[in-house]
């Protein structure tokens, strides 16, 4: 199929002619985008989004765009691999999960335990990451496009964490950008949340270091509800080291998958020992699949865990192998940041 350019900018010199990085980003040229572009603060790396401009993207993201929101060609991005640095780190710090107001997700008492590792199958644990993780649409030079991204515990009561390309991408910030909770069959069972602001890391937002490909929005109310009262929030954890067993979720729209399933791998992960400094994990999720939580001390039976990082990139040559950002102290300020909006 025919979709976005690859971008031919190469991230070493002697390495670029034999490795290629693939950001987990799918996207339709489906429909005309419905906002005006949001006014960018490059400074702090948050981009805010008027009224009018939120109660156009609701509009714009009926049930049949997002069902019909066909994958495209996957996106190559360089991600400035060969000059950036290193994560900061910290010290470690938690963040617990918090329940929805009202009780949320599937009941599994009667499930068993699921597949542990699993390189990729359809979520049926229910518990609360079904309704705190969701999938995000966007506007993204002229095309409709989606990520994964997923609620979590904050002051607010209004964070999303995805990755930093689902916010912004070759210099541009998204337009239109709802996040839908809960997703299923073109449906919004927990509503359409717009952004009330988008922000990203410092080295994500100066020259996309894809080290830093964690992103951050604050939705607005709906309904005069704030989200986490409706959904619910995961944890989160910063600065916890390598070596972790995992749980990554998200919805890839690519083949094989349509956009329609919650899809979920796990696995022991380790370093990226070749470009970047992300923890690894072997899944097949595709394109859509970008912005998914990855959770440590993930807990089957709840559905409840820690985000430890989100769905970033592949390797070309190592398709089933996904990565994800190591959440260090620039991620910790970037949640810091959000919450605090």
């Amino acid at each position: 199929m025919r979709g976005i350019p690859r971008v031919t900018r190469i991230p070493r010199p002697l390495l670029g002619a034999l490795v290629g990085v693939t950001a987990l980003l799918t996207a339709g040229a489906l429909a005309t985008p419905a906002g005006a572009a949001p006014r960018p603060d490059t400074s702090t790396g948050v981009s805010s989004v008027s009224a009018d401009a939120q109660q156009r993207a609701r509009a714009f993201w009926t049930p049949e765009r997002m069902r019909a929101a066909a994958p495209l060609d996957l996106l190559s991005v360089d991600g400035n691999l060969d000059g950036g640095s290193a994560p900061l780190k910290g010290t470690t710090a938690t963040v617990a999960p918090s329940a929805p107001a009202a009780a949320a997700g599937k009941a599994v008492s009667d499930i068993g335990l699921l597949a542990f590792p699993s390189s990729g199958g359809q979520w049926s644990g229910g518990g609360s990451v079904v309704s705190t993780a969701g999938r995000v649409f966007f506007s993204y030079q002229g095309r409709t496009a989606s990520c994964s991204g997923n609620a979590v515990t904050s002051n607010n009561k209004s964070t999303v964490i995805t990755a930093g390309h689902c916010v912004k991408l070759e210099g541009a910030w998204h337009t239109d950008w709802v996040f839908v909770p809960g997703y299923h069959d073109g449906q919004a069972p927990y509503g359409r949340w717009t952004a009330s602001k988008t922000l990203s890391t410092p080295q994500w937002t100066a020259s996309e270091d894809i080290n830093y490909d964690v992103g951050a929005a604050v939705v607005a109310p709906l309904d005069g509800k704030l989200l986490t009262d409706v959904v619910g929030g995961q944890g989160l954890a910063f600065n916890t080291g390598y070596n972790l067993r995992m749980y990554s979720f998200g919805f890839p729209a690519a083949a094989p998958y349509d956009g329609e399933k919650f899809i979920y791998c796990s696995g022991t992960t380790n370093r990226d020992f070749l470009l970047s400094d992300d923890h690894g994990m072997n899944c097949d999720m595709t394109g859509g699949a970008s912005g998914g939580p990855w959770f440590t001390q993930f807990n089957e039976s709840t559905g409840a865990g820690l985000l430890s990082s989100v769905n970033s990139f592949k390797y070309n040559f190592l398709p089933n192998r996904m990565y994800g950002p190591y959440f260090g102290a620039d991620a910790q300020n970037l949640y810091q940041a959000a919450q605090a909006s």
